[in-house]
Formats: structure tokens, sequence, C-alpha cells
């Protein structure tokens, strides 16, 4: 079974708390390559979950999910 970093809870958690991933870069430094990884589910350090989770008030299920890819056939 492989799994794979989906950042699509952070999207929905961004729009609850009104912010933005520019407001993420500017308030965080977070990398604008970072960024770019969350954007194509790429694995990004737990330091900076961490620090979303901190700046948003929430859980890490509030940032990142784990999802099973489709095995080939």
């Amino acid at each position: 079974m492989k799994l794979k970093a989906s950042y699509k809870p952070l999207e929905i958690t961004l729009i609850k708390r009104d912010k933005t991933k520019s407001d993420l870069k500017k308030d965080l430094n977070i990398s604008p390559s970072t960024l770019a990884k969350m954007s194509k589910g790429e694995n990004v350090a737990l330091s900076v979950i961490i620090s979303i989770c901190e700046y948003l008030e929430c859980k890490i299920e509030d940032v990142i999910e784990l999802i099973t890819l489709e095995k080939d056939s």
C-alpha cells in the first residue's frame, strides 16, 4: 500500500480562517518552493506542518491527510 500526502484539508482550513497561502508565506516565512511542493502533494518538513498548525490554531488533520494510491494493474 502506497500513501501520498494531500493538503486539501489545508485549503478548507485556510478558507474557514479567512487566510491565504500568501499569508502563510508572509507570516511564517514559508518558501515559495515549499508552497509549490504542497500544491503538488509532495512531502514537506513536519516542522513546517507544525508551524502551520500553530499559526492556524488547528489540528494536524486540518492541514494534511494521507491518501492511498491506486495499485498499478
